[in-house]
């Protein structure tokens, strides 16, 4: 069985300045074998590093995409691959944040309270401090299900747990950042839930299928910059991903372009199909000016909806 392939798009954001958008090339990490003699994803953390300490500078956060530990094609493999998140993986990633003094957004799995009974895992979204602390964990709400025939069949909730609720924004030094995952972009009130808790950055760490991620993507994203009046920002696995013989129809291939919006519903900074990076600048005084220029938030009709 060929290990899972990952590879790695990545946002940054910047102190106020010039946009830049360089594109960057890097290897797919081929996870090593843990001791159990599975497949493990540890050197991927390793491997994002060496981007990191090439690439982003004077970056204030960095945003690695959904399941950015691994993807894998069948439940009980990934029951075996997740950790806790106090395991190996999750360190590696608060070593990098410590190490290069950035705050950092990454998916990855993490057992369920559950996991030694059933093996059900939780899809979820961390965000670390430039220290290396966990500032706040987020489990993805809705769950990717979907059957389109000859094309993709995904069934998310066969062995991952729903998130039990919204985790309110944390303050970074780039703003107010709401954490969400990939499908929840498909949810406009989960949007506006976390715009009135204070968010003026939304996050959607994500893994779009190919054929959603041609139709749906880019619109999805600036729907949500616009009607909430914030930054979009979605790092994004892309490319072909090794899969088990059997375990789906076809080999997974996830769409890549990761992307950042502003508050006007611009693409500001966008990644190819490939590996590649995102540099793009936030601006917290343009989510002013806008939500000051259009109030649409005070405009709104709750005595009719």
């Amino acid at each position: 069985m060929r290990p899972p392939r990952l590879w790695a798009q990545i946002v940054a954001l910047l102190n106020p300045g010039t946009l830049e958008t360089p594109g960057i090339r890097c290897m797919g990490p081929r996870p090593r074998r843990d001791e159990g003699g599975r497949r493990g994803a540890h050197t991927v953390p390793r491997r994002v590093q060496r981007v990191c300490r090439a690439s982003v500078r004077g970056a204030r956060a960095v945003f690695l995409p959904e399941a950015s530990d691994f993807l894998c094609g069948s439940g009980s493999q990934a029951s075996g691959l997740t950790q806790g998140l106090d395991g190996p993986i999750v360190q590696a990633f608060r070593d990098m944040a410590r190490r290069h003094g950035v705050w950092l957004s990454v998916g990855v799995h993490e057992r369920g309270p559950t996991w030694s009974e059933d093996g059900r895992v939780y899809n979820s979204h961390l965000l670390l401090d430039e220290h290396g602390e966990v500032r706040a964990v987020y489990r993805k709400t809705h769950l990717f299900d979907v059957d389109l025939p000859g094309v993709v069949r995904l069934k998310e909730s066969d062995y991952t747990l729903p998130g039990p609720c919204i985790a309110p924004p944390t303050a970074t030094p780039i703003g107010m950042v709401g954490l969400g995952i990939c499908y929840d972009v498909r949810f406009p009130e989960f949007s506006q839930r976390l715009r009135q808790s204070g968010a003026e950055v939304l996050t959607y760490p994500s893994a779009f299928t190919l054929t959603t991620g041609m139709a749906h993507w880019e619109p999805l994203l600036r729907a949500r910059a616009i009607e909430t009046q914030c930054y979009v920002v979605a790092a994004a696995q892309a490319g072909r991903h090794s899969t088990p013989r059997g375990s789906a129809p076809a080999p997974r291939v996830s769409f890549g372009h990761g992307v950042v919006v502003d508050p006007w519903g611009c693409v500001v900074a966008q990644c190819g199909h490939g590996n590649s990076l995102a540099l793009a600048e936030v601006d917290t005084g343009l989510v002013r000016n806008v939500r000051s220029s259009m109030p649409v938030h005070e405009h709104r009709r709750h005595d009719l909806y």
